[in-house]
């Protein structure tokens, strides 16, 4: 048994990488929920919580999904459909990453700890969407959207309108760049009888509801930071990011969607990065 190669096919699965998406915007929520640094222990245990749910959604949605994956050519490589993975150790990992999460939800305070269940819910539930309704890349986006919602609750536990407004602009951000990975299934979708925005409207129309998706979030960010009293250098940061996002749709079009990833996993990620940092520096610098 070679226990890193066996690690390193779990984190193709649950794709580690991208949790560069959700994590920075829980910091985001922790850091400004305590008005500048949350507290190692804090940081610690949302860090473990927030990878213990992604891990979760990543696996659930892989299993939910393995007969239409092995239908796709697109993820016929992933380690479910090609059998580096069992079902049976995939539904293990699915209860003990819901176990962890509790438990790291436990240690946060009660009001965490009593959500959490609702958390894994709607992780999980987001794996069904695209069999019955379009609107699943907003779903998507909802689940995500929670993570600046957990890391505010985990230091603070009062819903305020700055988390809610990150709520809303980290839903349309992941529904936009969902729009433009979904573009690439279009036609299988569309085959299958699966719900998506790209097999229902065409690719045109989901190249432009991403756009005005990711326009929209632009202006929640800036709204978040206004809310949450930041100052110019997080204002200057958010503008920037906003000037990225509408950029990234330069890069795909109706007819020409190789460059996907690069919109999809390296933009998005860096933004998500860089918006965390300008959050950090302003906090501090105004400190």
């Amino acid at each position: 048994m070679n226990i890193v190669k066996d690690l390193g096919v779990v984190c193709r699965m649950i794709k580690i990488e991208h949790s560069v998406f959700a994590l920075p915007f829980a910091y985001i929520g922790a850091f400004l929920a305590a008005g500048g640094w949350p507290g190692l222990y804090n940081l610690g245990v949302l860090t473990v919580a927030m990878v213990a749910v992604r891990s979760f959604a990543m696996a659930f949605n892989r299993y939910a999904d393995l007969n239409i994956d092995k239908a796709n050519p697109r993820t016929q490589g992933r380690p479910l459909v090609t059998g580096e993975l069992s079902s049976a150790f995939t539904l293990a990992f699915i209860v003990g990453t819901a176990v962890v999460f509790v438990g790291a939800c436990a240690l946060m305070n009660p009001l965490c700890f009593f959500l959490s269940p609702l958390a894994l819910g709607v992780s999980a539930f987001y794996s069904f969407c695209k069999r019955f309704t379009y609107w699943c890349h907003f779903v998507l986006g909802m689940v995500l959207g929670l993570a600046p919602v957990a890391g505010w609750l985990s230091v603070d536990p009062t819903l305020t309108l700055p988390a809610v407004l990150y709520f809303c602009g980290v839903t349309m951000w992941v529904a936009g760049f969902d729009l433009l990975y979904a573009c690439q299934d279009a036609d299988f979708d569309r085959e299958r009888g699966l719900w998506s925005i790209p097999a229902r409207l065409g690719v045109p129309a989901a190249l432009g509801i991403s756009t005005l998706s990711h326009a929209t979030t632009a202006v929640f960010f800036l709204l978040a930071g206004w809310a949450a009293g930041l100052g110019l250098i997080y204002f200057l940061v958010a503008g920037c990011v906003g000037l990225v996002l509408m950029g990234e749709h330069l890069l795909v079009k109706p007819d020409d969607l190789s460059r996907v990833n690069v919109a999809f996993f390296t933009m998005n990620g860096v933004i998500a990065v860089v918006l965390f940092l300008g959050v950090i520096l302003d906090l501090f610098v105004s400190a």
